[in-house]
């Protein structure tokens, strides 16, 4: 069965960097679209970060260059290194897998707080 378990969230303060995990069983990253996606206190959860089956990867523009998205084939793990933190980056942080367009799975999320 799958499943998605975040890892490596975190207080960091501003300027820090944390580095993500998502260690998944039941299912093959490289056959998967796989996301990082944020939700802050009420906000709506947004894209961070995604990457295809090909390693084709996007990032939503506030955290360009900053945020880098990774996948270890071997390890069936996903990464999300975070640099230059900020605090409007504070969130829960969630792994999101996309098998097939009418499936989908979603890891319970890892906590960062990024302090002024």
């Amino acid at each position: 069965q799958v499943q998605l378990v975040e890892s490596g969230g975190g207080v960091v303060r501003t300027g820090g960097s944390l580095r993500l995990s998502c260690a998944a069983s039941g299912i093959i990253f490289r056959f998967n679209v796989m996301c990082w996606y944020r939700q802050a206190p009420g906000k709506q959860r947004e894209l961070v970060a995604g990457i295809g089956r090909s390693g084709r990867t996007n990032y939503a523009d506030s955290v360009k260059v900053r945020f880098t998205i990774s996948r270890d084939i071997t390890e069936n793990t996903l990464f999300l290194q975070m640099n230059s933190l900020k605090p409007e980056g504070t969130a829960i942080y969630y792994c999101y897998a996309l098998p097939t367009t009418t499936t989908e799975y979603w890891g319970h999320g890892t906590q960062v707080t990024v302090s002024s």
